[in-house]
This record gives C-alpha cells, sequence and structure tokens, in this order.
C-alpha cells in the first residue's frame, strides 16, 4: 500500500459532634461540703498517679526497639492519592530463627502509591517484521517494537536506524526504480530483496504483467533470494495479475523464490478475519507451492471508502492472527502495517517512540 512514493455526604459527616451537650464533671453535680471533703482526696490521688507514670518512665522493662523498626510498626500507612483508601503497609520485620534481636531496617521500604504493573515483556522472532516509514522517534519505537524485521519500500533505509539484531530488506518498488544504483544499493543493503509493490492497483505500482516481466531478470541479477510482485488483491485466483506473472515466469524460466502477499480485512470479527486470512494463504500456497512473506495485513474495510476497527478488535486480530500464522510452516515471514500510528493510520502501533497504541502493545507480545 505505501507508496514510496461528594457534598451533601460530606457535610453530614463533617457536622457530627460538633453539637454534643457540653456537660460539667462528677464534683461539679456534689453539695459543696462533700466537694471540700473530697478535694484533698483527689489532690492526692492526682499525685499519686504522676509519681507512677515517673517511676514507669524511668524503668523500662526491656531493650528498646530499634529506631527504623519501631518506624516500621508506627508509621500511618501511606494513603493512595487516587483512591484516597490505605495502601498495604510493610510488615514489621520479624526475628531470624537464630537471633532475638529484631532487623533494625524493613526488608522492603513502604509503599507511596498504587504499584506500577511491569509491561509485558516484547517478543521477538525470525517472522516477526514491520513497514516503517519516518516519523518523530522512528528509530525508539523500531527498537522497542521487537521486530526481527523490517523494510521501508524503497532499496535503502534513510533516516531509519536498524535496531540490534534487525534485518532490513530492500524493496525494488516500481518500474523507475529499477536502475543499476538501486540494484546495486539492494545487493548492498539486504540479504533479500522484494519485488514490485501492488502492481495490480491504480496509484500503487501500477504495471502490467508483460513490463514486470521484462524487468524481472534485472532483480534477479543481484543474486538476492527474491520475492513475486505483492499484489494488493486475487492471488489465489486463477487469470488474475500474480496468476498470468507466475505464468509466464515459468515460461521464460524466470526465478521466483517466495510469494509476497498483502492482505486486509473488512470483517472485523476476530475469529472470521483470521479465518479469511488463513484461507487466502493455504489457497496462495497451494496454488504455488513456494514459501510465503506476508508483506502487508491488517483489519482496514476499503468497501466503502476506508473504515477502521476499534483498537481493541485490530489488537485482537493482531494477537489471535499472529498465532495462527506461527503454525504455518510455509509462512516464513509477516509485516504488520505499519509502525507509526497517527489519525490517518490507525493501524500503526508506535505513536511517539516510546508511546505504542494498544496494537503496539498486541505486537510486542506477538511471535
Amino acid at each position: 500500500m505505501r507508496a514510496t512514493g461528594q457534598g451533601e455526604a460530606d457535610a453530614a459527616r463533617g457536622g457530627r459532634g460538633v453539637h454534643a451537650d457540653p456537660r460539667r464533671g462528677l464534683l461539679g453535680r456534689l453539695p459543696t461540703g462533700a466537694r471540700r471533703l473530697l478535694w484533698p482526696l483527689v489532690v492526692a490521688a492526682v499525685v499519686a498517679v504522676l509519681v507512677s507514670g515517673v517511676i514507669v518512665v524511668l524503668q523500662p522493662t526491656g531493650p528498646t526497639p530499634a529506631p527504623a523498626a519501631t518506624q516500621a510498626v508506627d508509621a500511618p500507612p501511606p494513603t493512595d492519592p487516587e483512591l484516597g483508601t490505605p495502601s498495604a503497609t510493610t510488615p514489621a520485620p520479624t526475628a531470624s530463627p537464630t537471633t532475638a534481636t529484631p532487623s533494625a531496617t524493613p526488608s522492603a521500604k513502604p509503599t507511596t502509591g498504587r504499584p506500577v504493573a511491569p509491561a509485558a515483556p516484547t517478543v521477538t522472532s525470525k517472522r516477526k517484521g514491520v513497514g516503517v516509514w519516518t516519523f518523530d522517534g522512528v528509530n525508539q519505537a523500531l527498537a522497542n517494537s521487537g521486530a526481527s524485521w523490517y523494510y521501508t519500500w524503497d532499496v535503502a533505509h534513510q533516516g531509519v536506524t536498524s535496531p540490534k539484531g534487525a534485518e532490513f530488506v530492500p524493496m525494488i518498488w516500481g518500474a523507475k526504480s529499477v536502475t543499476a544504483t538501486n540494484l546495486q544499493q539492494a545487493k548492498k543493503n539486504g540479504k533479500y530483496l522484494l519485488g514490485f509493490n501492488e502492481p495490480d492497483l491504480k496509484g500503487q505500482a501500477e504495471m502490467t504483467v508483460e513490463q514486470a516481466l521484462d524487468l524481472w531478470p534485472q532483480l534477479q541479477a543481484t543474486g538476492l533470494p527474491l520475492g513475486s510482485p505483492a499484489v494488493a488483491w486475487g492471488g489465489d485466483r486463477p487469470g488474475e495479475w500474480l496468476d498470468r506473472f507466475m505464468a509466464g515466469a515459468k515460461q521464460r524460466g524466470y526465478r521466483v523464490d517466495f510469494i509476497a502477499l498483502h492482505w486486509y480485512g473488512g470483517d472485523f470479527t476476530t475469529a472470521n478475519a483470521v479465518n479469511q486470512l488463513k484461507s487466502y494463504l493455504q489457497a496462495v500456497h497451494d496454488r504455488y507451492q513456494l514459501p510465503i512473506w506476508l508483506t502487508e495485513f491488517a483489519l482496514i474495510d476499503f468497501s466503502n471508502g476506508v473504515r477502521f476497527p476499534t483498537q481493541a478488535q485490530q489488537a485482537a486480530f493482531l494477537t489471535a492472527a499472529t498465532k495462527m500464522l506461527g503454525g504455518l510452516s510455509w509462512l516464513q515471514r509477516y509485516a504488520w502495517f505499519g509502525l507509526p500510528a497517527t489519525d490517518k493510520d490507525q493501524t500503526g502501533l508506535f505513536r511517539t517512540g516510546s508511546e505504542a497504541t494498544a496494537v503496539g502493545r498486541a505486537y510486542q507480545a506477538a511471535r
């Protein structure tokens, strides 16, 4: 596809106790004579209590706990700023089986907020690829994606740095891309070569079968394993563009090492979409008996303008589809369309170098 071209309840709670009935103490309710008799006894009792308290303070009954341990036991539980409720507190340290002395430092620090769930680990595999064009943060996004290979619809990857362990695959996009310079660049930059991009579609490579066949020997001459032109549709149908190309290549003795395909689904029900994709791939493989690279795929409905599924639908499809693809022995590689996500590119994986979409997170977990 890509051309290089709360209110009342709070008030009620706050009013509690404000209007409680003030009352005098016990002595205030006795006759005056009784008060004169009792007063010395009360004073004596108060003095006795104070003296006892001093004795208790000056005569501790055991070792003083370590300050840090006391803090861990006595500190109020931290409050979650979002929930307004106490979080789980760190338990007081317990004595080791071989000693009665408590540890001076808690084994873990008390939490101060809601625990942050760790990000799901990024997974990769030799099959996992993505179509890439430049945007702010492209290099970080590509590195964070887990893609083991990528392409740019060109023979080079200008503005894109290949992350460690990721392979760039060049493409000869259309008829005008077949130049000595481009072919040399392709040979220098990759170990595989992708053929023409959607030659059966207006606005893309838009080539006749004969034109593509006439140019094919120059792509062959690079010596790189060579993928067929990637048709937009109908790769499983007799008499359509790919079928006629493959027949002509066989007749002329040309080499095609694997079939490159694009697929976009207009049915956003996960099970239906996955089954439709699998059926298409199986039919193409049965027809040509060659390995397949699925170089563009996603859910987009082109039947009446352009309609996208929700992020949740797209992510569910990606997860189920990649699991299905992993079970096809002859499906050598796949590439999601595409890495950047914008309001226009709603199938994309990353809005910035580090901000993955829901689809992007599904892709990171895919194999």
